[in-house]
């Protein structure tokens, strides 16, 4: 195993439902890539857009976590405390931002087109002032215009390779409080990895076309950036995202071998059938060890 001093990793779910097969890949990427290396692995839970939280989902998921074998470091953390912390980084982001009185059907009807994460793209109606009888909905980060510092930003993604992304064409102006009141997942994540001191994100790729943005944000923050992997997503057989919206099963948790199994092999790792859980995760150690020096090759 390799050792990387003060290595700190985490898995972020969003209590709106329990794990299923997409959520238990990116969460056995992290875990593994993180005791791998001799670091840390922390559980946070990402409700922040209390709108989709479910009640008991949160438990629901560290009692998953609880029988498949995965044991997270420290106390868990839960966004939807922590809202004072926002607040905070958005104060310390003045001159950057600004309110914005524009609806999601003004922004889609005049909008850019779509951005890396399929979302409009803002057209900056609001950059320069309210429009007379506006009133403002959300708040939004300026991004650079092409030319100005900052313009693209480029990060070395370790499944991936290297990423490039034009934050004026490719993102816009994004939001950082929403029009009900919540802070937007984009500063909130960017917050609490560097409070938690989070030096390795492992998470799926649905979330690749974030990364930029967070990226800038921790700039302008003055947050140390740290270092990315995105997994490849579990799909249906349509070819869409799993995902608790549209109607991914549970894990069955009466036969967690069966589904650590199956998420390792979509990973790819190079595995025996193991008779129990403890033995599984001695043999996904070293696969996912082999895992990554394929990714390097």
């Amino acid at each position: 195993m390799n050792n990387i001093e003060h290595y700190v990793g985490r898995f972020a779910p969003s209590p709106s439902g329990p794990l299923h097969a997409g959520s238990l890949a990116a969460a056995m990427a992290s875990y593994l890539d993180a005791r791998v290396h001799g670091g840390r692995w922390l559980l946070r839970i990402e409700d922040i857009d209390e709108t989709r939280t479910v009640d008991g989902a949160a438990h629901e998921i560290e009692t998953a976590l609880h029988t498949l074998g995965m044991r997270w470091d420290g106390p868990v953390l839960v966004q939807s405390e922590r809202k004072q912390r926002y607040l905070d980084a958005c104060t310390r982001l003045s001159g950057h931002v600004y309110p914005c009185g524009c609806t999601r059907k003004e922004i889609a009807d005049s909008s850019l087109g779509t951005g890396a994460d399929g979302a409009a793209i803002y057209p900056g109606t609001c950059r320069h002032g309210l429009a007379p009888g506006k009133q403002a909905r959300t708040v939004r980060l300026r991004v650079p215009d092409t030319g100005e510092e900052n313009e693209e930003i480029s990060f070395m993604d370790r499944w991936l390779g290297r990423q490039r992304q034009h934050l004026a064409t490719q993102a816009g102006d994004f939001v950082l409080k929403r029009a009900d009141g919540f802070w937007a997942y984009q500063l909130a994540v960017v917050v609490d990895d560097a409070e938690q001191g989070v030096t390795h994100v492992v998470r799926g790729a649905d979330l690749l076309g974030s990364t930029a943005r967070q990226i800038y944000l921790q700039r302008l923050l003055g947050y140390p950036t740290p270092a990315y992997l995105h997994v490849p997503l579990v799909l249906h057989n349509d070819g869409e995202k799993l995902s608790k919206q549209n109607g991914a099963q549970a894990l069955d948790l009466a036969r967690p071998l069966e589904e650590l199994q199956r998420a390792a092999t979509f990973l790819g790792l190079d595995m025996t059938t193991a008779t129990e859980v403890a033995a599984f995760w001695e043999q996904a150690l070293p696969a996912w060890q082999r895992r990554l020096t394929t990714l390097r090759s």
